[in-house]
């Protein structure tokens, strides 16, 4: 729903929209990543065949022309679900009931999976379905990227397994217990050796500027300033968009403003991940901003 301004404790708000759609790390960022024009793959547990919410999310993705073939139906669970209210400005408000019985679940051919691929996109939340598809786009030696959105220790199996390490800037706050965002970088940086960054919404993003002998310095890429209207899924079209970027070049910091732009275009639509970017919407965006 989107409202003028949030509620406080026992106040009742009028909401201007109203809308139900899928969403998800993961999900969010196939869309992102589809709509940019990559042939895209989703793989996740969701809920049995009888949830309703799994069903949704099941033809939302297959109506975006991602492949859902490998999604992982579990008997007897139940999808996560969010209840969200955004702001005049934006920003959002979110409640959610977890999975029920998603967390056990695991791929059944992860070589399968990612024998394909250019690249993979992965979410630290579900590690019993990321951890096997990493180790498995590893033995291939494609580039493998972790939305790291939950904290988790620099020696983690699946940061370490990964090629590049975009964090929230709560999740990298929270892993380091430092608030300062060089600061957090660097001492993340100590122990993991792989690209390194971390995004803080209009503020932009953070990176760890060198490679595993000479890490260099923390560099810092403004946001673009647009009109926020709607910036959940934001943080996932990034990645989403830098993942699919850096398949294309291999350029780091290419893929980042490409990324930011992708960001920045959602952020100004209403819906989620219904608000996601085309390629040509975001070069548009890009040649306006030369």
């Amino acid at each position: 729903m989107r409202v003028e301004t949030f509620p406080r404790a026992g106040e009742k708000v009028q909401a201007s929209d109203f809308l139900i759609t899928s969403g998800g790390q993961a999900g969010n960022a196939a869309v992102a990543v589809a709509r940019l024009g990559a042939v895209t793959s989703y793989i996740g547990a969701l809920g049995d065949t009888d949830d309703d919410v799994a069903n949704t999310i099941i033809k939302t993705f297959a109506g975006e022309n991602i492949d859902v073939s490998r999604a992982i139906r579990v008997p007897g669970a139940r999808s996560s679900v969010s209840l969200i209210m955004l702001d005049a400005s934006g920003e959002k408000m979110i409640a959610t009931r977890r999975n029920q019985g998603l967390s056990e679940a695991v791929p059944d051919d992860p070589q399968g999976a990612v024998a394909e691929l250019d690249a993979v996109l992965l979410d630290n939340r579900y590690g019993n379905i990321s951890l096997p598809i990493c180790r498995a786009a590893k033995a291939r030696g494609i580039p493998r990227v972790l939305d790291l959105d939950k904290p988790a220790p620099p020696d983690d199996a699946l940061v370490q397994g990964c090629t590049h390490v975009i964090a929230s800037a709560d999740a990298m706050r929270e892993s380091t217990g430092l608030k300062d965002h060089a600061a957090a970088l660097k001492k993340f940086g100590e122990t993991y050796t792989g690209f390194l960054a971390v995004t803080d919404g209009p503020d932009g993003v953070y990176w760890l500027d060198g490679g595993q002998n000479d890490r260099g310095e923390v560099r810092h890429m403004p946001a673009f300033k647009v009109k926020a209207v709607d910036t959940l899924g934001a943080g996932d079209t990034f990645h989403g968009g830098f993942a699919y970027r850096l398949a294309e070049t291999g350029d780091e910091v290419d893929a980042m403003r490409f990324a930011a732009a992708a960001a920045a275009i959602k952020c100004t639509r209403f819906g989620g991940l219904m608000g996601a970017a085309t390629r040509a919407e975001v070069e548009a965006f890009l040649k306006e901003r030369a």
